[in-house]
Parts: structure tokens; C-alpha cells; sequence
């Protein structure tokens, strides 16, 4: 089979490797759909990361396929698999990571956050732009057969980051939500908080994005490079701010600005990665009685809840891919996403 790696300084190769066959307890899951998420720029902007290395407590491995989105039809069962786990011919996604097993997170379904430390498939085990993924087989999850295969790699990172955050803050029909970034997760969180019934300020520097934003269920828009976002947020809120704000896109002003946008009583969360902010303490939260939320991803069980609710709530996940690509066009496709003005994209490698 083929498989797409990063080499680092925006290079990537496709790559001849075995057609994987499952050990006891896993899986081999026939990819239909491996969707392009901003945090695979790190890894192919970055030079290459030495073999076996780690940080923050998951494991790193040069020469591994990318792709951290899967979704597609279960080929190949290990021995050891329950029919009640997995079957030939399935339609699943996968939580894209994996751990001891054991620890209270692993049992809690946030293997992510395992003790003993985690692999994530597409850094530090093989990803999913490729034919094929071997995968243990506890890591899958069903697809509904409402939803695509591009909806169900959506929902197995990016837009299932959106409904993590979504959930952690509570979010209820009747609050306005102010989210900074308009990028594919950013657009998710759009399309699912005016699903729950949210009021939707979305916020980007890009004006394409903000068209996105609009046609997905913003109630309204502001370009952040040419208004001040927080008094701008204030005009729509009665001079209060949001009840609820999001930060998408990991830029330190926009991090600033969704706390300061937040009005008091309210929640700030951070969801995009990397990078760093700087407030000032007593005005910016103390003395308003924010709270400030970190949000990484979801669980496996959160992921199957995320497609549940765009199953039945009829949400067209699949509108935010912008782009269709094949394996064979990956250098063109991420030379394209690395731009950062488009919707989400997708390689189809089968």
C-alpha cells in the first residue's frame, strides 16, 4: 500500500509499505476518508522529529504515515476480536489514540491522557492517509449509516474538538457564543452551537472564512483584522460580552480577546494548540468571575455522542470540505492547506 509522510520544512513523500495484517486484538480498517486537521501543519512544517522522541507525554516517531482523521470499512479482524467489537465490512471511525488500558483515563475513555503516556496514530504510530490502518480494535468507533465517510473523519478530530469544547463549556440554546477562528474546527463549533440553538458571533481574519462562518449557521460575523473584536462583541451583547467564548485559532490576541469578550459570570475556553497568551489577572479574570476552560479533544465516547447528534440533527458535516484530494496529489493538497483560507479537506485514498 501507499502511505504519506511528513518530512518536515513543508516536504512530504508517498511512501510504498506493507498491506498490514492484524495482530490478535486489532483491526485493519480500509480508509475511505482521511481528513486534513490544522495540527498535521505542525508536524509538516516542523523539521523532522528525531526517532522516539516525546513531549507532553506522547510519543513521537519519524517515518510514520500521517493522518490522524480515519474513517472507512473494517478489512481484516485479529483472532482474539469479539464479533461484538468489530466485524468485516463495518463502518467505523477511530479515537485515534492509544494507551496502557488500565489507568483511570484509558478506562474513562481519554486514553489521550494516559498515565504511562500515549501514542497517537498519524505522530507516533501510522496514521490514516494511506490505503490501510492497523488499529487495536477498542479504538474503534461505529459510523452511523446516515454519515459519510468524510463526515465521520471530520467528527474524528476536527469536528469532534468542536463538540468536546461545546460540551465542556456547557453550552445551552439561548446563550450567545462568540468563536474566534473560522478554520475546521472553528466552522464546526459554528454549525453545532446553532444546532444547540446558540446565538453565533464568529470571528476570523479571513474573509472567505467568514463567508463559511455565515452560510453555516453565524448569526453574525466580524472581520477581527479590521474591528476590535471585544468592543465589537460589547455592541451585540449590551455592552456585556458572551456568555460563552472560544478560541479556535491560537493566536495570542484572539486568546486575549476571548477572555475579555466574555462577560462576567462567563467562560473563556481555549481549544486551539500551541502557543501562548498574556493577561492581566485581576481585570481580565478575577474581578469578573470568569471561568477559563482548556479543551483537548474528546473521548471515545464523546466521539460517538458528536455522531449521534449530527445523525440526528440532520447537520451537514460534509460542507466543510472545501477540497477532495487522492494520495497521489498530498504534496499539492497540503501546499494548498497550509495557506489556511480554505474550508476542510480530505484525502480519499480508496
Amino acid at each position: 500500500m501507499q502511505g504519506v509522510v511528513f518530512l518536515g520544512d513543508r516536504q512530504l513523500e508517498l511512501r510504498e509499505f506493507p498491506d498490514p495484517t492484524p495482530d490478535d486484538h486489532e483491526v485493519v480498517i480500509e480508509i475511505m476518508a482521511s481528513g486534513m486537521c490544522g495540527s498535521d501543519l505542525h508536524n509538516y512544517r516542523a523539521p523532522a522529529a528525531p526517532e522516539g522522541s516525546s513531549a507532553g507525554g506522547i510519543k513521537r516517531m519519524a517515518g510514520v504515515i500521517a493522518g490522524h482523521e480515519p474513517c472507512g470499512v473494517i478489512a481484516a479482524v485479529g483472532r482474539g476480536v469479539r464479533e461484538t467489537e468489530a466485524r468485516v465490512g463495518q463502518r467505523v471511525m477511530d479515537h485515534h489514540y492509544d494507551g496502557c488500558g488500565a489507568c483511570k483515563h484509558c478506562r474513562g475513555g481519554w486514553s489521550q491522557m494516559c498515565l504511562d503516556g500515549a501514542v497517537v496514530y498519524g505522530t507516533g504510530g501510522h496514521g490514516a492517509h494511506a490505503n490501510y490502518m492497523k488499529v487495536p480494535a477498542h479504538t474503534i468507533v461505529p459510523l452511523p449509516d446516515a454519515l459519510s465517510f468524510e463526515t465521520g473523519a471530520a467528527i474524528s478530530c476536527g469536528t469532534g474538538t468542536a463538540w468536546g469544547a461545546l460540551q465542556r463549556i456547557a453550552l445551552q440554546g439561548g446563550e450567545t457564543i462568540a468563536i474566534f477562528g473560522q478554520g475546521p474546527v472553528g466552522l464546526s463549533a459554528t454549525q453545532l452551537a446553532a444546532a444547540m440553538g446558540a446565538r453565533v458571533i464568529a470571528l476570523d481574519v479571513s474573509d472567505e472564512r467568514l463567508e463559511l462562518a455565515k452560510s453555516f449557521g453565524a448569526d453574525v460575523t466580524i472581520q477581527a483584522r479590521t474591528n476590535d473584536p471585544v468592543e465589537a462583541i460589547r455592541e451585540l451583547t449590551h455592552g456585556e460580552g458572551a456568555h460563552k467564548t472560544l478560541d479556535c485559532s491560537s493566536a495570542p490576541e484572539a486568546r486575549a480577546a476571548a477572555v475579555r469578550a466574555a462577560r462576567s459570570w462567563g467562560t473563556a475556553c481555549f481549544v486551539g494548540e500551541r502557543g501562548q497568551v498574556t493577561l492581566d489577572v485581576s481585570p481580565d479574570l478575577l474581578r469578573r468571575q470568569i471561568t477559563l476552560v482548556g479543551s483537548w479533544t474528546f473521548s471515545k465516547q464523546g466521539q460517538a455522542q458528536c455522531a449521534e447528534f449530527v445523525a440526528d440533527n440532520g447537520i451537514e458535516v460534509d460542507r466543510l470540505f472545501t477540497h477532495h484530494w487522492t494520495l497521489d496529489q498530498a504534496a499539492e493538497a497540503y501546499r494548498m492547506f497550509d495557506q489556511q483560507t480554505t474550508g476542510k479537506a480530505v484525502i480519499r485514498p480508496n
